[in-house]
């Protein structure tokens, strides 16, 4: 099918090789950059659902739109030239257009992290000397402008000089938020780099009813959003959908309306969207189940035979895709921390494409696996590094870095540091390089001590220590020993909590790592807290330190009318039926003795499953009408659980 937005030029190929040619061509800065940026005046840039509605908006129209927002937003904030000016904002086409605003007025915008704390925030408006924020609701020390306040001018804005840098906030969870400055110097080689991608991976270039539609799910004030999922798209003005909320049907509602063609994520989403497919093949039947690890297990074995095994994913996964995100993703990518091996299996074996990239704050997006071997894919490999990059690796297993996509200069504690492109940049990732591909193995300091004097690599070895009963695990020191944390739901049952502790120490035994973990500390706390997106060890190993996390113990006797589900139960129902507690005993029917209603019942339901992750019969039909039915119901269920 032809693909649109090509103009005279026959592929996307000669289409990208003559863009590039106007940008070498054209003087360094934003100015260039913006203006070849929206070029493309006809081409769909942006599109949303607004009820039953699709806005859509073109590159045309959005450069108009920026060059009125830049005239009031000179007018209004009246700051001289150079000024820091903040942008606290979710995505939206707002977002967009008010930060190349920013530049236009010859301003520096510093692109705020939404995700970290207003002390973190404010710390970093100090740093860099902020005056003004346009921000869509927090508030800020410093002048406050809400973003949709500031009305397009009826004249456009006659551009002066650029905004010559841009400010991008690391995510936090170490313990020092950086904040790196890029020029447009950067951004040229980043988009050099993104030709690479083009010019190697077939797949990435290919469109689906004639459009290439990224989804905006990253966060643009993050580097890898900002980069990978704006900056490349939108040089070569491709479109991009807008997500109204983070909420699992809203992803996959948005993707099939849309009929969205890239999703670039952090490994958190994929292995949400991946735990979730499989529990809901797993509640299918056996039967089901089975004939699903039948059809991975083949789909492994024609890996090294790329146009059959593709054809058999097409073919034997076309309902799984459908309960998914559809037929129209093309290309997907995970990055900003380890993923697990069988979540790339698993969408890679479906007939979707998911590679794994790798990049930092400090240093943009370095490269990508750009090959169809899944065996290549699924072994977590980032490829090679891009043009304007390099790669090496210190005697520590350290990966090193450089090249003129490195931040133009970094500031940390107050303090700014010049970068040298030509120096090395320890990224304190630990790597490995095979065949002239790399592989991230964790961070430096994320390495614990253990037991007999080694390092213990947390990020090789909680992999292999996940059980489907558990919430995730996560490995931390005490001060003295490494201590497993592993989280678990809170009505655990005191038998199946035994169950998964000898699991647990059986993995440990033939890991071979039964004497470097000091101890396994079962918890009912989320891993993962607030806006996470990947495990925080500093965190966890503060909160664990500190007892602030709820530890899980095996239930006295597994006396059930006593034990915490049973309270929960019973406090549940007190609360749907706005009665006291000592009201409600375990074999109260909900209907004959508490006289609750069909309307009162669905919501419990309704309660139940959204609390527990399992699926409870939703008539009100005589089973579960007490605490005590619908105690052994959820035992039963979670007993049955692999």
């Amino acid at each position: 099918m032809e693909d649109y937005g090509l103009g005279q030029y026959k592929d996307i190929n000669s289409f990208v090789e003559a863009k590039l040619r106007r940008l070498d061509a054209a003087e360094a800065g934003f100015a260039s950059l913006f203006e070849l940026m929206f070029s493309e005046k006809e081409n769909l840039m942006f599109e949303k659902s607004e009820g039953y509605r699709i806005l859509q908006t073109t590159y045309g129209e959005a450069h108009g739109t920026i060059l009125r927002l830049a005239a009031t937003l000179k007018q209004t904030l009246a700051l001289p030239e150079g000024a820091a000016v903040g942008l606290s904002m979710e995505n939206s086409l707002l977002w967009i257009e008010l930060f190349w605003a920013i530049l236009l007025c010859g301003w520096r915008p510093l692109l705020m992290n939404l995700r970290l704390s207003d002390a973190v925030l404010e710390q970093a408006i100090a740093d860099c000397g902020v005056q003004a924020v346009l921000s869509d609701g927090r508030q800020y020390s410093v002048r406050t402008v809400a973003a949709d306040s500031v009305v397009p001018a009826d004249r456009p804005y006659e551009p002066g000089s650029f905004g010559g840098e841009l400010l991008v906030m690391s995510s936090g969870t170490s313990d020092h938020v950086k904040i790196c400055a890029y020029s447009a110097e950067e951004f040229r080689c980043q988009i050099h780099d993104s030709y690479q991608i083009i010019r190697e991976c077939s797949l990435v270039k290919r469109h689906y009813e004639g459009h290439i539609k990224q989804l905006c799910f990253l966060p643009f004030y993050h580097v890898f959003g900002l980069i990978a999922m704006y900056i490349w798209f939108a040089f070569f003005s491709r479109a991009f959908v807008q997500l109204n909320d983070m909420a699992p049907q809203t992803i996959v509602n948005t993707v099939k309306r849309h009929k969205v063609t890239h999703i670039f994520a952090v490994p958190l989403f994929w292995e949400t969207v991946y735990d979730k497919a499989i529990k809901t093949i797993r509640s299918r039947g056996d039967k089901t189940y089975r004939k699903f690890l039948k059809g991975m297990k083949l789909s492994r074995a024609l890996c090294g035979v790329p146009a059959l095994g593709n054809a058999f994913a097409k073919a034997a996964f076309k309902e799984v895709r459908e309960n998914l995100f559809g037929e129209s993703i093309c290309f997907m990518i995970t990055g900003g921390s380890a993923i697990r091996s069988e979540v790339m299996e698993f969408f890679n074996a479906i007939g979707y494409h998911l590679a794994d990239g790798y990049g930092m704050t400090e240093i943009g997006i370095t490269s990508v696996e750009l090959s169809d071997n899944k065996k290549l894919l699924n072994s977590c490999s980032v490829g090679k590094p891009m043009t304007y990059a390099e790669y090496k690796i210190n005697d520590k297993g350290e990966l090193l870095v450089r090249g003129r996509v490195i931040a133009k200069y970094i500031i940390e504690d107050g303090k700014k540091t010049v970068t040298d492109k030509n120096a090395w940049f320890n990224t304190h990732d630990l790597a490995e390089c095979v065949g002239g591909r790399y592989r991230i193995l964790g961070r430096t300091d994320d390495l614990i001590v253990a037991a007999n004097g080694e390092n213990l690599n947390p990020n090789l070895a909680e992999p292999q220590l996940r059980l489907p009963a558990t919430a995730g695990v996560c490995l931390i020191s005490d001060g003295k020993t490494p201590v497993l944390l592993v989280s678990v739901n809170r009505y655990i049952a005191g038998d199946r909590l035994e169950e998964l502790d000898r699991a647990l120490k059986e993995k440990l035994a033939a890991l071979q790592l039964q004497g470097q973990i000091g101890k396994i500390v079962y918890i009912s706390d989320p891993l993962l807290t607030g806006d996470e997106f990947k495990l925080n060890r500093k965190r966890l190993a503060d909160d664990y330190r500190s007892g602030r996390l709820h530890r899980v113990d095996p239930q006295a006797g597994g006396d059930e009318e006593q034990d915490e589900l049973m309270l929960h139960l019973r406090e549940m129902i007190a609360v749907a039926l706005e009665l006291p507690l000592d009201e409600v005993a375990p074999q109260s029917d909900f209907f004959a003795d508490l006289g609750g209603t069909s309307l009162d019942y669905f919501a419990l339901i309704a309660k139940l499953q959204e609390d527990f992750s399992l699926p409870f019969p939703q008539s009100e039909g005589r089973s579960l009408n007490n605490a005590r039915e619908l105690h052994t119901y959820i035992r039963n269920a979670q007993n049955n659980v692999d």
